[in-house]
């Protein structure tokens, strides 16, 4: 049997993917939408709508639900017995609670019932906040206080105190019931919940997600006791075991055998979080290769060859669930600003990208802090963009210089602020919308001075969890994995066309003129 399978939960879906590992294809896909499919959850985007003073919730129920759709329409797909691993992924920072009866309860489960019926009891809090909630300023905060400040929270567990991190998450719950905390014995993240259902016991969390609560000591990949206590009381006896990515956590429960017709004895890889299994699933798990999405909000990972955090704390560490660490950096001013500048000069799409054909890579002196709203990378909010570079630009008259002034801007901003990392990149893999834009995907190469390619991808976070899942458990290489399932789309590398020092002395002036701009923030 040569077939594994990956699972992803993500916000707004369940979805999965069978690949044959001596083949090289992919057997079957499925995907289990929370708002078309579980409508009675009133989730129509995968969270409760109304929540109050930034709070976002799901309704952990609506998961079981959606997995057990979700493998009901897998098995008619494919023949569910030849799967001989498993793995899969959460959204990141999610957090569910459970009391002293989930542990008897998850490893007793009967296939005649629905999962969410016979786990609701366990549930010490109904609904569980997820990465989008940003309520917790508060927490943050009295947490970085109590261990010495920001800097120390960032050297510590890789991240300054952020909202959407499950530590403050933690500490706003015990602050707002007491009671209900206590009553919790323990607390799982979306991964590691999913996952010990999946083996009938409690699983442990691994370092690529575990990373995410402001929690993890990067440093030794254990729970660092100081912001333990800082968090909540009592709370290290709640948590699971920390381990790494590569480890089989148990075999797949009884209930899946009898109900989906697994074949018994199945291994389980420890589940991790939706970044650090794409970052996997893209074939860059090893130091090298960088991951560049152009989305709404751009975003750059990467393997990192040494563990160490941004003393900016803008970026992110994450354990990486092949071996080591790897990073993360968001960048808000992604897609909406480069519609920004189009929309502004009345540009369709062919117009931006001529830009370019008529604008010299540098852009003749003309500059742009491209920040359209408040920025995480670096933190500012300058009210909008900044021009520089002659009066007729700076008053907006030139749409094409604003155009490459943009996007050049962007990625020298992105270069800067990732040098933290000590990255050597070999090539940059460009996902997401713009990746597709040539001229786009020409100016990270220029700047970053890197090959860029665009691979051919889709749900790279259940690939990647099905990939470590035949890693650890079916005797294959990441290698082998790579070159199967991690192609680059045919034709579309692209290599630096201009000189090495094009970019110096614009950068020189983007970091000038970020500085003064801050000063005035």
């Amino acid at each position: 049997m040569s077939y594994s399978l990956g699972i992803d939960s993500s916000t707004q879906s369940c979805s999965a993917l069978v690949i044959d590992v001596e083949s090289g294809v992919v057997v079957a896909e499925a995907a289990v939408n929370f708002g078309d499919r579980l409508p009675e959850y009133g989730a129509p985007s995968g969270f409760i709508a109304g929540g109050e003073g930034g709070e976002v919730h799901s309704d952990p129920r609506m998961w079981l639900d959606a997995l057990e759709i979700l493998l009901g329409d897998l098995s008619e797909r494919c023949d569910l017995s030849k799967v001989a691993a498993i793995s899969g992924a959460g959204q990141q920072h999610g957090s569910v609670y459970l009391n002293a009866g989930w542990h008897e309860v998850v490893g007793s489960l009967d296939s005649g019932k629905g999962l969410a019926e016979q786990l609701d009891a366990t549930f010490s809090r109904s609904t569980s906040p997820i990465w989008m909630d940003s309520s917790t300023g508060e927490e943050c905060a009295e947490i970085a206080a109590a261990v010495g400040g920001d800097e120390v929270v960032c050297a510590k567990s890789g991240s300054v105190a952020i909202e959407r991190f499950t530590g403050p998450q933690i500490r706003k719950f015990y602050k707002s019931d007491v009671a209900a905390y206590e009553e919790t014995a323990r607390i799982h993240l979306v991964s590691s919940f999913l996952c010990s259902v999946m083996i009938g016991g409690d699983a442990a969390l691994d370092t690529g997600d575990g990373a995410g609560m402001n929690l993890v000591d990067i440093s030794c990949w254990e729970w660092d006791g100081d912001l333990v206590d800082a968090t909540a009381p009592g709370l290290m006896e709640k948590l699971p075991a920390v381990c790494g990515g590569d480890s089989v956590v148990g075999e797949l429960g009884e209930y899946f055998v009898e109900k989906y017709g697994f074949s018994a004895g199945v291994p389980v890889t420890i589940f991790t979080g939706d970044n650090p299994s794409s970052l996997v699933g893209m074939g860059a798990s090893e130091p090298g290769k960088v991951v560049v999405s152009l989305g709404t909000s751009d975003t750059f990972f990467a393997a990192m060859p040494d563990v160490v955090a941004d003393p900016a704390g803008c970026g992110h560490v994450f354990g990486n669930p092949v071996a080591g660490s790897m990073s993360l950096q968001c960048f808000v001013n992604g897609s909406l600003a480069r519609e920004g500048v189009k929309d502004k000069f009345g540009y369709d799409w062919d117009q931006f990208t001529s830009a370019f054909t008529v604008t010299p890579s540098g852009n003749g002196g003309h500059l742009m802090l491209p920040f359209f709203s408040p920025e995480s990378s670096p933190r500012l909010d300058l009210g909008g963009p900044v021009l520089l570079g002659g009066e007729v630009f700076e008053r907006w008259g030139d749409g094409d210089a604003a155009v490459r002034a943009c996007v050049e801007g962007q990625f020298i901003n992105m270069k800067l602020r990732t040098a933290w990392m000590g990255l050597s990149p070999e090539v940059i893999y460009l996902t997401g919308g713009a990746s597709q834009n040539d001229a786009i995907a020409q100016v990270v190469a220029d700047v970053f001075q890197t090959r860029v390619e665009r691979l051919v991808v889709s749900g790279s976070v259940g690939l990647g969890a099905a990939m470590r899942a035949a890693v650890n458990s079916l005797g294959k290489s990441m290698g082998e994995l790579e070159a199967m399932f991690c192609q680059p789309d045919a034709g579309s590398a692209l290599e630096p066309g201009v000189e090495a020092g094009v970019y110096e002395a614009v950068s020189e002036e983007f970091e000038r003129a970020l500085v003064a701009a801050m000063a005035t923030d």
